[in-house]
């Protein structure tokens, strides 16, 4: 990174989705694809499906809310000002039922660059199972 980065409150690369709104607080292509923060906001009802990373490693910083992770062993309730780190090869799962904020950051991912090839998708894309598996995977992300 040649210079400061400096990104006020509700600002950052944006990105509304159905289940979440994002903010890219730093990007992974700042970093050479090491380190990637966002602020999330959770909608109601927010579920991702269970899933793993073989490279990336998560770090979850609950700011409001509650969140459930579930993993093959146990499930942890994530409350504001706690923080879960979920190294490569562990299955997880995550649902914030009421809706919450947090902080992810993603080392050796470019989760960022996910969001913004994602918000480009069409319907079609969507619809397409063997797309969006093979899109997933080529950013670490495996059902």
């Amino acid at each position: 990174m040649s210079m400061k980065q400096y990104v006020k409150k509700g600002t950052g690369e944006n990105y509304n989705y159905s289940q979440d709104h994002c903010f890219v607080k730093l990007s992974s292509r700042d970093t050479n694809g090491e380190l990637c923060l966002i602020e999330d906001t959770l909608k109601p009802g927010f579920h991702l499906k269970r899933h793993h990373h073989k490279i990336m490693t998560e770090v979850f910083y609950m700011l409001e809310g509650e969140m459930e992770l579930v993993f093959d062993e146990e499930t942890i309730i994530l409350l504001p000002g706690d923080t879960l780190t979920i190294p490569p090869n562990v299955w997880h799962e995550a649902t914030c039922k009421e809706g919450g904020k947090m902080l992810t950051i993603f080392k050796n991912g470019r989760f960022d660059v996910f969001l913004a090839e994602l918000s480009k998708m069409t319907e079609a894309n969507f619809a397409d199972a063997e797309f969006m598996k093979n899109f997933a995977e080529k950013f670490d992300i495996y059902e």
